[in-house]
């Protein structure tokens, strides 16, 4: 992969972990309205957790792609 696209990557990781800290941040906010809306009161638990494993796998993915391109990266200016 070109320096290009390897740069290219690692600013897509950083946007992947960014929204996953946003999704972090908005849950609270989220979960507040859901409860006031009443027709998913049954529910709350799974939609929590599905919001909670949206930003882990955001979290994850970013900081999997910061590190493998990073890695790239330096390997390549390196040689």
């Amino acid at each position: 992969m070109s320096d290009n696209k390897t740069i290219i990557q690692i600013v897509w990781g950083i946007l992947l972990f960014a929204a996953g800290l946003g999704v972090f941040f908005a849950i609270p906010q989220k979960m507040a309205d859901i409860e006031k809306s009443g027709f998913f009161s049954s529910n709350l638990f799974f939609i929590r957790f599905s919001f909670y494993l949206i930003g882990i796998l955001l979290l994850g993915g970013g900081i999997k792609k910061i590190f493998t391109n990073c890695r790239d990266l330096h390997k390549k200016n390196s040689e």
